[in-house]
Protein backbone atom coordinates (compact mmCIF):
# COMPACT_ATOMS: atom_id res chain seq x y z
CA UNK A 1 0.00 0.00 0.00
CA UNK A 2 1.19 3.40 -0.68
CA UNK A 3 0.35 6.36 1.80
CA UNK A 4 1.25 9.60 2.13
CA UNK A 5 1.70 11.38 5.27
CA UNK A 6 0.15 14.88 5.07
CA UNK A 7 1.05 18.11 7.38
CA UNK A 8 -1.55 20.87 6.63
CA UNK A 9 0.00 24.20 5.91
CA UNK A 10 0.64 27.12 8.94
CA UNK A 11 -0.44 30.60 8.40
CA UNK A 12 2.26 33.07 9.39
CA UNK A 13 1.56 32.99 13.21
CA UNK A 14 3.55 34.05 16.20
CA UNK A 15 5.73 30.80 16.28
CA UNK A 16 6.28 30.08 12.97
CA UNK A 17 9.16 32.65 12.70
CA UNK A 18 8.62 32.80 8.55
CA UNK A 19 9.96 35.95 8.00
CA UNK A 20 13.28 34.87 9.53
CA UNK A 21 13.80 31.30 8.53
CA UNK A 22 15.26 32.45 5.12
CA UNK A 23 18.08 33.94 6.66
CA UNK A 24 19.45 30.66 8.44
CA UNK A 25 18.03 28.71 4.86
CA UNK A 26 15.39 26.45 6.48
CA UNK A 27 11.90 26.46 5.73
CA UNK A 28 10.25 25.40 9.28
CA UNK A 29 10.63 25.57 12.88
CA UNK A 30 9.94 21.64 13.26
CA UNK A 31 8.69 18.63 11.69
CA UNK A 32 5.05 16.92 12.79
CA UNK A 33 5.73 14.82 15.53
CA UNK A 34 2.98 13.12 15.04
CA UNK A 35 2.75 11.83 11.78
CA UNK A 36 5.87 10.56 12.31
CA UNK A 37 5.04 8.76 15.30
CA UNK A 38 1.95 7.35 13.47
CA UNK A 39 4.30 6.18 10.71
CA UNK A 40 6.60 3.89 12.95
CA UNK A 41 3.42 1.94 13.17
CA UNK A 42 2.33 1.63 9.64
CA UNK A 43 3.74 -2.11 8.28
CA UNK A 44 7.17 -2.50 6.79
CA UNK A 45 6.00 -3.48 3.47
CA UNK A 46 3.95 -0.39 3.14
CA UNK A 47 5.80 2.68 0.56
CA UNK A 48 5.24 5.38 2.79
CA UNK A 49 6.13 9.36 2.30
CA UNK A 50 5.87 12.80 4.34
CA UNK A 51 4.72 16.26 2.84
CA UNK A 52 5.00 18.48 5.42
CA UNK A 53 3.26 21.32 3.01
CA UNK A 54 5.33 24.13 5.55
CA UNK A 55 8.28 22.36 3.52
CA UNK A 56 7.41 20.78 0.67
CA UNK A 57 4.17 21.33 -2.07
CA UNK A 58 1.92 18.74 -1.96
CA UNK A 59 0.82 18.08 -5.49
CA UNK A 60 -1.84 15.73 -7.70
CA UNK A 61 0.97 13.45 -8.42
CA UNK A 62 1.51 12.91 -4.73
CA UNK A 63 -2.14 11.69 -4.32
CA UNK A 64 -2.26 9.86 -7.66
CA UNK A 65 0.46 7.66 -6.36
CA UNK A 66 -1.34 7.16 -2.95
CA UNK A 67 -3.76 4.38 -1.78
CA UNK A 68 -4.83 6.14 1.46
CA UNK A 69 -3.95 9.46 2.98
CA UNK A 70 -3.31 10.29 6.75
CA UNK A 71 -3.61 13.78 7.84
CA UNK A 72 -2.67 15.76 11.13
CA UNK A 73 -3.71 19.20 11.89
CA UNK A 74 -4.66 21.66 14.82
CA UNK A 75 -7.27 24.43 14.46
CA UNK A 76 -4.94 26.89 13.20
CA UNK A 77 -4.38 24.36 9.78
CA UNK A 78 -8.03 24.38 9.35
CA UNK A 79 -8.16 26.17 5.81
CA UNK A 80 -5.34 23.63 4.38
CA UNK A 81 -6.29 20.92 5.75
CA UNK A 82 -9.63 21.64 4.44
CA UNK A 83 -8.29 22.12 0.92
CA UNK A 84 -6.29 18.97 1.14
CA UNK A 85 -9.47 16.84 1.77
CA UNK A 86 -11.23 18.22 -0.96
CA UNK A 87 -8.34 17.54 -3.48
CA UNK A 88 -8.27 13.78 -1.84
CA UNK A 89 -12.04 13.78 -2.44
CA UNK A 90 -11.77 15.39 -6.41
CA UNK A 91 -8.85 12.31 -6.69
CA UNK A 92 -11.02 9.58 -4.66
CA UNK A 93 -8.13 8.93 -2.36
CA UNK A 94 -9.48 8.18 1.17
CA UNK A 95 -8.40 10.01 3.72
CA UNK A 96 -7.56 9.22 7.61
CA UNK A 97 -7.50 12.07 9.83
CA UNK A 98 -6.01 13.04 13.53
CA UNK A 99 -4.97 15.80 15.94
CA UNK A 100 -6.89 18.17 18.11
CA UNK A 101 -8.63 19.89 14.86
CA UNK A 102 -10.37 16.53 13.86
CA UNK A 103 -10.94 15.53 17.13
CA UNK A 104 -12.74 19.32 18.20
CA UNK A 105 -14.60 19.20 14.27
CA UNK A 106 -14.99 16.12 13.51
CA UNK A 107 -18.70 17.08 12.18
CA UNK A 108 -17.07 19.42 9.63
CA UNK A 109 -15.68 17.02 8.13
CA UNK A 110 -17.71 14.03 6.29
CA UNK A 111 -15.95 13.62 3.51
CA UNK A 112 -13.04 11.96 6.02
CA UNK A 113 -13.05 8.02 5.88
CA UNK A 114 -12.25 7.47 9.57
CA UNK A 115 -11.13 10.27 12.15
CA UNK A 116 -9.11 9.32 15.31
CA UNK A 117 -10.30 11.07 18.36
CA UNK A 118 -7.97 11.94 21.36
CA UNK A 119 -4.52 10.18 21.15
CA UNK A 120 -4.39 7.49 18.21
CA UNK A 121 -1.84 5.21 19.85
CA UNK A 122 -4.11 3.26 21.78
CA UNK A 123 -6.43 2.29 18.83
CA UNK A 124 -4.34 2.65 15.65
CA UNK A 125 -3.08 -0.79 15.53
CA UNK A 126 -7.12 -2.06 16.03
CA UNK A 127 -7.50 0.48 13.17
CA UNK A 128 -4.65 -0.82 10.72
CA UNK A 129 -6.02 -4.43 11.74
CA UNK A 130 -9.73 -3.70 10.70
CA UNK A 131 -8.13 -1.65 7.49
CA UNK A 132 -6.22 -4.77 6.05
CA UNK A 133 -9.61 -6.65 6.75
CA UNK A 134 -11.45 -4.24 4.44
CA UNK A 135 -13.83 -3.00 7.27
CA UNK A 136 -12.06 0.27 8.92
CA UNK A 137 -14.79 1.92 10.95
CA UNK A 138 -15.46 5.90 11.00
CA UNK A 139 -14.55 7.13 14.30
CA UNK A 140 -11.86 5.30 16.21
CA UNK A 141 -11.80 6.94 20.23
CA UNK A 142 -9.14 6.05 22.55
CA UNK A 143 -9.94 4.48 25.49
CA UNK A 144 -8.47 6.35 28.31
CA UNK A 145 -5.03 7.93 28.09
CA UNK A 146 -2.44 5.64 26.55
CA UNK A 147 0.85 4.29 27.99
CA UNK A 148 3.41 6.33 26.87
CA UNK A 149 6.20 3.52 27.45
CA UNK A 150 3.95 1.57 24.22
CA UNK A 151 4.67 4.31 22.10
CA UNK A 152 7.50 3.94 19.17
CA UNK A 153 10.22 6.04 17.74
CA UNK A 154 9.15 8.58 15.71
CA UNK A 155 10.15 7.56 11.94
CA UNK A 156 12.55 10.82 11.47
CA UNK A 157 13.76 9.13 8.10
CA UNK A 158 11.21 10.52 6.48
CA UNK A 159 12.46 13.84 6.65
CA UNK A 160 14.55 16.16 5.34
CA UNK A 161 16.33 17.42 8.05
CA UNK A 162 18.30 20.17 6.48
CA UNK A 163 15.05 21.67 6.41
CA UNK A 164 14.17 22.16 9.67
CA UNK A 165 15.33 24.68 12.61
CA UNK A 166 14.59 22.12 15.32
CA UNK A 167 13.84 18.42 16.00
CA UNK A 168 11.17 17.18 18.46
CA UNK A 169 10.62 14.60 21.20
CA UNK A 170 8.18 13.99 23.79
CA UNK A 171 8.72 13.16 27.33
CA UNK A 172 5.26 13.35 28.83
CA UNK A 173 1.40 14.05 28.53
CA UNK A 174 -0.91 15.95 31.19
CA UNK A 175 -0.69 18.24 33.27
CA UNK A 176 -2.16 18.50 36.82
CA UNK A 177 -3.27 22.05 36.85
CA UNK A 178 -6.08 23.50 36.55
CA UNK A 179 -6.18 26.41 34.25
CA UNK A 180 -9.75 26.98 32.80
CA UNK A 181 -8.94 28.50 29.41
CA UNK A 182 -5.92 25.37 28.57
CA UNK A 183 -7.43 22.19 26.56
CA UNK A 184 -4.41 20.39 27.86
CA UNK A 185 -5.89 18.55 30.38
CA UNK A 186 -8.85 18.17 28.25
CA UNK A 187 -6.54 16.49 25.37
CA UNK A 188 -4.34 14.84 27.80
CA UNK A 189 -5.68 14.47 31.11
CA UNK A 190 -4.95 15.63 34.73
CA UNK A 191 -2.73 12.23 35.47
CA UNK A 192 1.08 12.96 33.80
CA UNK A 193 2.10 9.91 31.57
CA UNK A 194 5.72 9.49 31.21
CA UNK A 195 8.11 7.36 28.08
CA UNK A 196 11.38 5.75 30.38
CA UNK A 197 14.50 6.93 30.26
CA UNK A 198 15.73 4.00 28.00
CA UNK A 199 13.13 5.75 25.45
CA UNK A 200 14.18 8.72 25.25
CA UNK A 201 17.60 7.93 24.74
CA UNK A 202 16.78 5.46 22.24
CA UNK A 203 15.14 8.51 20.64
CA UNK A 204 17.88 10.98 20.73
CA UNK A 205 20.49 8.47 19.68
CA UNK A 206 18.12 7.74 16.57
CA UNK A 207 18.04 11.26 15.41
CA UNK A 208 22.11 11.40 16.36
CA UNK A 209 22.72 8.81 14.51
CA UNK A 210 21.24 10.01 11.22
CA UNK A 211 23.23 13.48 11.52
CA UNK A 212 20.80 16.09 13.90
CA UNK A 213 23.31 18.12 15.98
CA UNK A 214 20.89 20.87 16.69
CA UNK A 215 18.57 22.28 19.11
CA UNK A 216 15.78 19.87 20.04
CA UNK A 217 12.79 20.57 21.79
CA UNK A 218 11.22 18.25 24.43
CA UNK A 219 7.04 18.75 23.15
CA UNK A 220 5.74 18.59 26.19
CA UNK A 221 2.88 20.82 27.97
CA UNK A 222 4.19 20.51 31.74
CA UNK A 223 8.02 19.06 31.39
CA UNK A 224 8.49 19.07 34.92
CA UNK A 225 5.03 17.85 36.08
CA UNK A 226 6.39 14.42 37.22
CA UNK A 227 9.61 16.79 39.22
CA UNK A 228 10.93 14.05 41.02
CA UNK A 229 11.57 11.59 37.84
CA UNK A 230 12.84 14.47 36.14
CA UNK A 231 15.60 15.38 38.74
CA UNK A 232 16.44 11.67 39.85
CA UNK A 233 16.10 9.96 36.72
CA UNK A 234 15.98 11.84 33.25
CA UNK A 235 18.25 15.38 33.69
CA UNK A 236 21.13 12.49 35.00
CA UNK A 237 20.85 10.33 31.69
CA UNK A 238 20.24 13.64 29.57
CA UNK A 239 23.41 15.52 30.75
CA UNK A 240 25.64 12.14 30.42
CA UNK A 241 23.73 11.47 27.12
CA UNK A 242 25.40 15.07 25.88
CA UNK A 243 28.65 14.35 26.96
CA UNK A 244 30.64 14.87 23.95
CA UNK A 245 27.64 15.72 22.20
CA UNK A 246 27.73 19.73 23.30
CA UNK A 247 26.23 20.98 19.81
CA UNK A 248 22.69 20.00 21.05
CA UNK A 249 20.67 22.10 23.13
CA UNK A 250 17.22 21.44 24.35
CA UNK A 251 14.44 23.91 24.96
CA UNK A 252 10.50 22.67 26.58
CA UNK A 253 7.85 24.34 28.42
CA UNK A 254 7.25 24.49 32.11
CA UNK A 255 5.68 26.22 35.23
CA UNK A 256 7.05 28.95 37.09
CA UNK A 257 7.45 26.75 39.74
CA UNK A 258 10.30 26.30 38.41
CA UNK A 259 11.64 29.01 40.41
CA UNK A 260 10.95 27.12 43.16
CA UNK A 261 13.66 24.62 42.81
CA UNK A 262 17.50 26.21 42.27
CA UNK A 263 18.66 22.05 42.01
CA UNK A 264 16.13 21.23 39.14
CA UNK A 265 17.33 24.36 37.01
CA UNK A 266 20.90 23.88 37.77
CA UNK A 267 20.30 19.93 36.45
CA UNK A 268 18.20 21.33 33.63
CA UNK A 269 21.30 23.69 32.33
CA UNK A 270 23.23 20.97 32.94
CA UNK A 271 21.16 18.82 30.84
CA UNK A 272 22.14 21.15 28.21
CA UNK A 273 18.26 22.84 28.60
CA UNK A 274 18.58 26.50 27.46
CA UNK A 275 15.13 28.03 26.88
CA UNK A 276 12.07 27.50 28.29
CA UNK A 277 8.27 28.67 27.56
CA UNK A 278 6.43 29.79 30.77
CA UNK A 279 2.18 30.41 30.78
CA UNK A 280 3.08 33.82 32.93
CA UNK A 281 -0.47 35.02 31.47
CA UNK A 282 -1.05 38.19 33.79
CA UNK A 283 0.19 40.61 36.04
CA UNK A 284 -3.15 41.01 37.45
CA UNK A 285 -3.74 38.76 40.46
CA UNK A 286 -7.72 38.94 40.17
CA UNK A 287 -7.23 37.57 36.64
CA UNK A 288 -4.81 35.00 37.59
CA UNK A 289 -7.62 33.95 40.39
CA UNK A 290 -9.98 33.98 37.79
CA UNK A 291 -8.75 31.33 35.34
CA UNK A 292 -7.91 29.52 38.50
CA UNK A 293 -3.83 29.88 37.70
CA UNK A 294 -3.18 29.01 41.23
CA UNK A 295 0.32 27.84 40.47
CA UNK A 296 1.57 31.50 39.60
CA UNK A 297 -0.85 33.26 42.12
CA UNK A 298 0.65 35.54 45.31
CA UNK A 299 4.01 35.43 43.80
CA UNK A 300 6.50 38.00 42.77
CA UNK A 301 6.40 37.01 38.70
CA UNK A 302 9.22 39.67 38.30
CA UNK A 303 11.22 38.11 41.04
CA UNK A 304 10.46 34.39 39.38
CA UNK A 305 11.96 35.11 35.95
CA UNK A 306 14.96 36.78 37.00
CA UNK A 307 15.99 33.96 39.23
CA UNK A 308 15.21 31.50 36.79
CA UNK A 309 17.29 33.84 34.08
CA UNK A 310 20.13 34.15 35.93
CA UNK A 311 20.14 30.26 36.43
CA UNK A 312 21.14 29.94 33.01
CA UNK A 313 17.94 29.44 31.07
CA UNK A 314 16.21 32.19 28.80
CA UNK A 315 12.20 32.74 29.19
CA UNK A 316 10.19 32.44 26.63
CA UNK A 317 6.94 33.82 27.86
CA UNK A 318 2.61 33.29 27.04
CA UNK A 319 0.52 35.80 28.28
CA UNK A 320 -2.97 37.08 27.82
CA UNK A 321 -5.60 39.66 27.93
CA UNK A 322 -9.41 39.55 28.08
CA UNK A 323 -10.08 38.16 30.85
CA UNK A 324 -13.22 39.40 32.58
CA UNK A 325 -11.71 40.99 35.96
CA UNK A 326 -8.39 42.76 33.75
CA UNK A 327 -8.80 46.71 34.45
CA UNK A 328 -8.59 49.37 31.86
CA UNK A 329 -4.89 49.48 32.50
CA UNK A 330 -3.93 46.01 31.80
CA UNK A 331 -2.23 46.79 28.43
CA UNK A 332 0.36 49.17 30.36
CA UNK A 333 0.74 46.60 32.97
CA UNK A 334 1.55 43.86 30.73
CA UNK A 335 3.88 46.35 28.61
CA UNK A 336 5.76 46.94 31.84
CA UNK A 337 6.08 43.69 33.33
CA UNK A 338 7.72 42.20 29.97
CA UNK A 339 9.85 45.33 29.42
CA UNK A 340 11.16 45.11 33.47
CA UNK A 341 11.21 41.46 32.92
CA UNK A 342 13.46 41.04 29.96
CA UNK A 343 11.03 38.44 28.43
CA UNK A 344 12.16 39.04 25.03
CA UNK A 345 10.01 36.31 23.57
CA UNK A 346 6.86 37.47 24.72
CA UNK A 347 3.42 35.33 23.08
CA UNK A 348 1.03 37.92 24.05
CA UNK A 349 -2.42 36.83 23.03
CA UNK A 350 -6.05 37.74 23.32
CA UNK A 351 -7.90 34.85 25.41
CA UNK A 352 -10.14 32.34 23.62
CA UNK A 353 -12.47 29.98 24.43
CA UNK A 354 -11.19 26.06 23.43
CA UNK A 355 -14.31 23.35 23.45
CA UNK A 356 -13.97 21.42 26.63
CA UNK A 357 -12.78 23.50 28.72
CA UNK A 358 -14.11 25.11 31.60
CA UNK A 359 -13.96 28.22 30.81
CA UNK A 360 -15.61 27.43 27.01
CA UNK A 361 -18.66 26.06 29.54
CA UNK A 362 -18.93 29.07 31.34
CA UNK A 363 -19.36 31.73 28.50
CA UNK A 364 -21.48 29.03 27.06
CA UNK A 365 -24.05 29.41 29.93
CA UNK A 366 -23.62 32.86 29.72
CA UNK A 367 -23.97 33.29 26.25
CA UNK A 368 -21.09 34.74 25.23
CA UNK A 369 -18.99 32.81 22.53
CA UNK A 370 -18.83 33.18 18.70
CA UNK A 371 -19.75 30.29 16.54
CA UNK A 372 -16.12 30.54 15.47
CA UNK A 373 -12.70 29.79 16.82
CA UNK A 374 -9.87 30.47 14.43
CA UNK A 375 -7.18 28.68 16.89
CA UNK A 376 -4.71 31.19 16.93
CA UNK A 377 -4.88 33.45 20.16
CA UNK A 378 -2.23 36.16 18.17
CA UNK A 379 -4.48 36.85 15.38
CA UNK A 380 -6.44 40.05 16.45
CA UNK A 381 -9.73 37.90 16.61
CA UNK A 382 -11.12 35.98 19.90
CA UNK A 383 -14.13 33.90 19.86
CA UNK A 384 -15.31 35.40 23.28
CA UNK A 385 -17.62 38.52 23.72
CA UNK A 386 -15.36 40.67 26.18
CA UNK A 387 -16.69 42.46 28.86
CA UNK A 388 -14.00 45.28 27.67
CA UNK A 389 -16.05 45.59 24.08
CA UNK A 390 -13.54 47.02 21.44
CA UNK A 391 -11.09 48.22 23.89
CA UNK A 392 -10.16 44.81 23.92
CA UNK A 393 -8.69 44.91 20.60
CA UNK A 394 -7.27 48.21 20.35
CA UNK A 395 -5.54 48.09 23.58
CA UNK A 396 -4.39 44.75 23.03
CA UNK A 397 -3.20 46.40 19.18
CA UNK A 398 -1.06 49.53 20.93
CA UNK A 399 0.23 46.45 23.15
CA UNK A 400 1.54 44.74 20.50
CA UNK A 401 3.01 47.71 18.76
CA UNK A 402 5.22 49.03 21.49
CA UNK A 403 6.25 45.71 22.85
CA UNK A 404 7.71 45.05 19.08
CA UNK A 405 8.61 49.42 18.23
CA UNK A 406 12.60 48.57 17.49
CA UNK A 407 13.83 51.09 20.06
CA UNK A 408 12.03 48.88 22.96
CA UNK A 409 12.75 45.47 21.53
CA UNK A 410 16.24 45.64 21.67
CA UNK A 411 16.05 47.68 24.99
CA UNK A 412 14.21 44.60 26.35
CA UNK A 413 17.29 42.57 24.53
CA UNK A 414 19.69 44.59 26.73
CA UNK A 415 18.00 44.16 29.93
CA UNK A 416 17.68 40.52 29.31
CA UNK A 417 21.26 39.94 28.90
CA UNK A 418 22.33 42.34 32.03
CA UNK A 419 20.66 39.67 34.01
CA UNK A 420 21.49 36.78 31.91
CA UNK A 421 24.00 33.74 33.76
CA UNK A 422 24.94 31.88 30.63
CA UNK A 423 26.30 28.43 31.59
CA UNK A 424 29.78 27.98 32.16
CA UNK A 425 30.12 24.82 29.78
CA UNK A 426 32.13 23.97 26.85
CA UNK A 427 30.63 24.26 23.31
CA UNK A 428 31.07 22.37 20.18
CA UNK A 429 29.97 23.56 17.04
CA UNK A 430 28.87 21.52 14.79
CA UNK A 431 31.45 22.87 11.67
CA UNK A 432 28.78 22.05 8.98
CA UNK A 433 26.69 25.01 10.15
CA UNK A 434 29.02 27.70 10.29
CA UNK A 435 28.88 28.76 6.75
CA UNK A 436 25.26 29.23 6.68
CA UNK A 437 25.61 31.18 10.19
CA UNK A 438 27.86 33.34 8.68
CA UNK A 439 25.78 34.22 5.50
CA UNK A 440 23.12 34.29 7.97
CA UNK A 441 24.66 37.32 9.88
CA UNK A 442 25.44 38.96 7.02
CA UNK A 443 22.18 39.15 5.72
CA UNK A 444 20.84 39.86 9.26
CA UNK A 445 23.29 42.67 9.28
CA UNK A 446 22.17 44.27 6.00
CA UNK A 447 18.77 43.79 7.03
CA UNK A 448 18.68 45.04 10.14
CA UNK A 449 21.48 47.69 10.10
CA UNK A 450 21.00 49.18 7.02
CA UNK A 451 17.26 48.81 5.26
CA UNK A 452 15.39 47.78 8.60
CA UNK A 453 13.29 50.03 11.04
CA UNK A 454 15.32 51.06 14.00
CA UNK A 455 19.06 51.22 12.68
CA UNK A 456 20.04 52.58 14.76
CA UNK A 457 18.67 51.18 17.87
CA UNK A 458 20.53 48.30 16.40
CA UNK A 459 23.85 49.24 16.32
CA UNK A 460 23.75 50.56 19.85
CA UNK A 461 23.12 47.20 20.76
CA UNK A 462 25.19 45.42 18.63
CA UNK A 463 27.73 47.49 19.78
CA UNK A 464 26.91 47.22 23.40
CA UNK A 465 27.32 43.64 23.43
CA UNK A 466 30.41 43.21 21.04
CA UNK A 467 32.02 45.80 24.22
CA UNK A 468 30.44 44.12 27.40
CA UNK A 469 29.16 40.66 26.93
CA UNK A 470 31.44 39.61 23.50
CA UNK A 471 30.55 35.89 24.23
CA UNK A 472 26.50 36.74 24.12
CA UNK A 473 26.94 37.81 20.55
CA UNK A 474 25.21 35.13 18.91
CA UNK A 475 22.69 35.17 21.30
CA UNK A 476 21.71 38.55 20.80
CA UNK A 477 21.62 38.42 17.28
CA UNK A 478 19.65 35.32 17.27
CA UNK A 479 16.90 37.33 19.33
CA UNK A 480 17.44 40.62 16.89
CA UNK A 481 16.37 38.46 13.96
CA UNK A 482 13.29 37.25 15.79
CA UNK A 483 12.39 40.84 15.64
CA UNK A 484 11.95 41.13 12.14
CA UNK A 485 9.28 38.50 12.30
CA UNK A 486 7.23 39.85 15.30
CA UNK A 487 7.07 43.00 13.81
CA UNK A 488 5.64 41.93 10.92
CA UNK A 489 2.83 40.10 12.75
CA UNK A 490 2.84 43.88 14.74
CA UNK A 491 2.20 45.61 11.31
CA UNK A 492 -0.03 42.54 9.99
CA UNK A 493 -2.04 43.29 13.62
CA UNK A 494 -2.11 46.93 12.75
CA UNK A 495 -3.97 46.20 9.51
CA UNK A 496 -6.73 44.00 11.25
CA UNK A 497 -10.29 45.02 11.10
CA UNK A 498 -11.98 44.85 14.86
CA UNK A 499 -14.34 41.90 13.01
CA UNK A 500 -13.89 38.11 12.58
CA UNK A 501 -13.78 36.45 9.31
CA UNK A 502 -17.30 36.48 9.34
CA UNK A 503 -17.70 40.22 10.39
CA UNK A 504 -19.07 39.81 13.35
CA UNK A 505 -17.41 42.47 15.93
CA UNK A 506 -15.43 42.21 18.98
CA UNK A 507 -18.24 43.06 21.14
CA UNK A 508 -20.46 40.67 19.45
Amino acid sequence: MNVVLVYPECPETFWSFKHVLGLIEKAAVAPPLGLLTIASYLPSSWHVKLVDMNVSKLSKEDLRWADLVMISAMSVQRASAKKVIDLCCELAVPVVAGGPLFAVESECFPSVQTIFLGEAESCFPQYLEELQGGHPQHFYSSKGFPDLQDSPIPTWELLNLRRYHQMSVQFSRGCPHNCDFCDVTTLFGHQVRIKSVPQILGELDRLYAIGWRQSIFVADDNFIANRHFVKRELLPALAQWRKGKEAISFATQTTIILADDPELRQLMVEAGFRTVFIGIETPEEKSLAECHKEQNRSRDLLSDVRVIQRSGLQIQGGFIVGFDHDPPTIFQQMFDFIQHSGIVVAMVGLLQAFPGTKLYQRLQQENRLKKDLIGDNVCGYTNIIPRMGETLLTGYQSLLRQLYAPKKYYERIRIFLKDYKPPQQSVRIDLRIVPRYSRAFLRLLGRLGFSGKGALSFWRLFNWVLLTRPRMLPLAMTMAAYGIHFQWICDLQSRQPSTSADGASLSG
